[in-house]
C-alpha cells in the first residue's frame, strides 16, 4: 500500500530524514515511534507528496507519487498534529467541500457525514464556524474528512493528542475497520503504550533514521533498544 525506499531530506546543513525504507502492507496498521524532532513528521509529510524530498522513491497503491502525484493523493488522506482547517467556514460546509474534492457522490457524501458525525458526537455542532471550535473537536472534524472519501491509505501525526479517551477509543476501531477492509494505516507517536495495543508493526526513527521495525514483539526484543524504550516509556521524548 505504500513503500518508502531510501527517502533523505534535508534542511540546508541538517540530515532530517536518512535513507529511509518502509513498507506498509494493505490492513496492516503500522506505527510510527521517535520522540520529537526524530523525523517523523518530516518523513510523513514527504511520503503523502506535501515535502519535497531529496532522493529515494515513494509509491501509494502500486503508483509513484512523482509520476503521478495527483492519483496517488487520490488514494490517501492526511492528518496533521495540528489540523489547519478553514475557520471561516461552518463545519458541514468544510465537510461538504472535501467531499465534492474527491468527487464524492451527494447521496454518498450526505449518507458518511451524517454517520460518521454521529459516531464521533459531532452532529450538533456542524453549524458552527470551525472558528469556534476546540482543539478536540478540530481534530474530530479533520478525522471525518480523512474517511469522507474512503482512502485506501490513511496516514496521521499524533492523531491522539487533544482527544477524549471516549473519541480516542472510536477512532482506534475506525483505524482497525479500515485496515479489515483492505485499507492501511500508517500513524506517529511518542506513546509506546499507543503502539503496543494497537499496532500490527512499528518502526522506531531516531535522529532522522530508521533503527528498527517489525512486530512490536520483535522490536521490544531488541536489547540494543532498551534505553529508546525507556525514554519512550517514562515520557522524556
Amino acid at each position: 500500500m505504500l513503500k518508502i525506499e531510501h527517502l533523505t531530506k534535508r534542511y540546508g546543513d541538517k540530515l532530517a530524514v536518512d535513507d529511509l525504507s518502509l513498507h506498509i502492507a494493505p490492513g496492516e496498521i503500522y506505527g510510527f515511534i521517535g520522540h520529537n524532532g526524530a523525523g517523523k513528521t518530516t518523513t510523513l509529510k514527504s511520503a503523502v507528496g506535501i515535502l519535497q524530498f531529496d532522493s529515494g522513491a515513494v509509491t501509494i497503491d502500486g503508483l509513484a507519487l512523482d509520476a503521478d502525484p495527483l492519483a496517488c493523493k487520490a488514494r490517501l488522506a492526511y492528518i496533521p498534529d495540528n489540523p489547519e482547517l478553514y475557520d471561516f467556514m461552518t463545519g458541514i460546509k468544510y465537510l461538504n467541500f472535501i467531499a465534492d474534492i474527491f468527487g464524492v457522490s451527494p447521496e454518498e457524501k450526505k449518507a458518511r457525514i451524517h454517520d460518521l458525525a454521529e459516531r464521533l458526537g459531532l452532529t450538533d455542532d456542524l453549524a458552527q464556524p470551525i472558528s469556534a471550535y476546540s482543539h478536540g473537536m478540530k481534530q474530530k472534524l479533520a478525522i471525518i474528512s480523512a474517511w469522507i472519501h474512503q482512502p485506501r491509505l490513511i496516514v496521521m501525526d499524533e492523531p491522539f493528542v487533544g482527544l477524549d479517551p471516549k473519541a480516542s477509543h472510536l477512532l482506534k476501531q475506525m483505524m482497525r475497520e479500515h485496515c479489515n477492509q483492505g485499507g492501511a494505516i500508517f500513524f506517529s507517536t511518542h506513546v509506546l503504550e499507543v503502539a503496543e495495543k494497537l499496532c500490527d508493526k512499528v518502526a522506531i526513527i531516531q535522529k532522522g533514521r530508521l533503527i528498527r521495525s517489525g512486530t512490536m514483539e520483535e522490536v521490544k526484543g531488541d536489547d540494543t533498544l532498551e534505553e529508546v524504550f525507556l525514554e519512550l516509556e517514562d515520557g522524556t521524548c
